[in-house]
């Protein structure tokens, strides 16, 4: 099992739900590029497709056979895209993706809001922009983590993610993925609404929805129980 965190989400503020999940399947955890430990710099592309290529990448170097991709927010379109284009992957589980896309409405959290937030990192001012009211508080071992590791996060990837989650068709891209594939709808997001689950089940009449009611965007964090839960639900869905 592979995890793809979202955009400002490095490897090791998913390794409390890896854990867990642990003692039924062997998991690698993915810093994309331009966040936590990976690659980053004014020459590296960030784009969409480049991602997803790593994400082939990788399971080629170790190997894999057709492993599950958890993928979160901008990881499930980094899943998406690359299960769309390629048969390396066995089944794909979205949690919450940005359902924005061409001609759509845009992701309604502001790229403005999070690169704010990574620049406070950098500042070394992240803890204290993170308990700031209106930010969701995360549990304090986690919002400390989450504190440190922000700061690897380069802008310029946290740019061109927002820039693809507007000009990427997300739809098209589930539409030609023929192996089983869930979407996590976290009920107070936001990020997925009605009629874009619609437009999700058109695109995809085999898809499999699982709503979260109650479920935040940053669900491995705000919600891990939860989170948990619904992900041990989709592992045995159409196993």
């Amino acid at each position: 099992m592979i995890i793809v965190p979202g955009i400002v989400s490095p490897a090791i503020l998913w390794t409390h739900i890896a854990e867990h999940l642990s003692d039924s399947w062997d998991i690698w955890i993915l810093d994309v590029r331009g966040r936590g430990l990976s690659e980053q710099g004014e020459t590296l592309d960030y784009g969409l497709d480049v991602c997803a290529e790593d994400l082939a990448a990788f399971i080629a170097a170790t190997r894999l056979n057709v492993p599950i991709v958890i993928g979160h927010s901008m990881g499930a379109r980094i899943a998406a895209r690359l299960a769309a284009r390629s048969s390396v992957v066995g089944k794909v589980i979205m949690l919450d993706p940005p359902a924005s896309a061409p001609g759509r409405r845009p992701y309604p959290i502001a790229s403005s809001r999070t690169l704010a937030m990574v620049k406070a990192a950098r500042l070394g001012e992240g803890e204290a922009y993170l308990r700031q009211p209106g930010i969701a508080r995360w549990p304090e071992p986690l919002l400390r983590q989450r504190a440190e590791w922000l700061a690897t996060c380069d802008p310029r990837a946290i740019d061109a993610a927002y820039h693809d989650f507007h000009s990427q068709d997300i739809y098209d891209d589930v539409s030609r993925i023929t192996c089983p594939v869930t979407l996590v709808v976290a009920g107070a997001s936001g990020v997925i609404n009605a009629e874009e689950v619609e437009q999700f089940l058109r695109s995809q009449p085999r898809l499999r929805i699982i709503e979260a009611p109650g479920a935040a965007h940053q669900i491995q964090a705000e919600n891990a129980d939860l989170c948990l839960r619904i992900l041990r639900r989709a592992l045995q869905e159409g196993v």
